[in-house]
């Protein structure tokens, strides 16, 4: 989220439970910072349902909701297995061979 979206949130709380959660100019710098890598729609869903339960400020742990992970590695690890496949067997059998030799001078140093 953006820092206009983070502080939107806060003032959602502030709103909400004002006489138990007051802004200072602080806490919002501490909190947007933590905030801004968040998911803006699922923080306010989870806000949203936080408020509907307790009549208590939700800490930012119980409203977090972070962006799921970038998927592109996925993708490279699939690309990286079809490059494999089309390697002939007697290059990865050397590959192999030299590896293991490898493996065997560092074990015996």
């Amino acid at each position: 989220m953006n820092y206009q979206e983070a502080v939107e949130v806060l003032k959602t709380i502030e709103e909400v439970y004002g006489d138990k959660f007051s802004l200072t100019k602080r806490k919002v710098k501490m909190l947007t910072t933590q905030l801004e890598k968040m998911n803006y729609n699922a923080v306010m869903r989870r806000l949203t349902a936080h408020v509907l339960d307790s009549p208590f400020p939700p800490t930012l742990s119980e409203i977090a909701v972070y962006e799921t992970p970038d998927h592109r590695i996925f993708e490279k690890m699939q690309q990286w297995k079809k490059e494999a496949a089309e390697v002939p067997e007697e290059t990865k059998r050397l590959f192999e061979k030299k590896f293991n030799e490898l493996l065997e001078k560092m074990s015996n140093d």
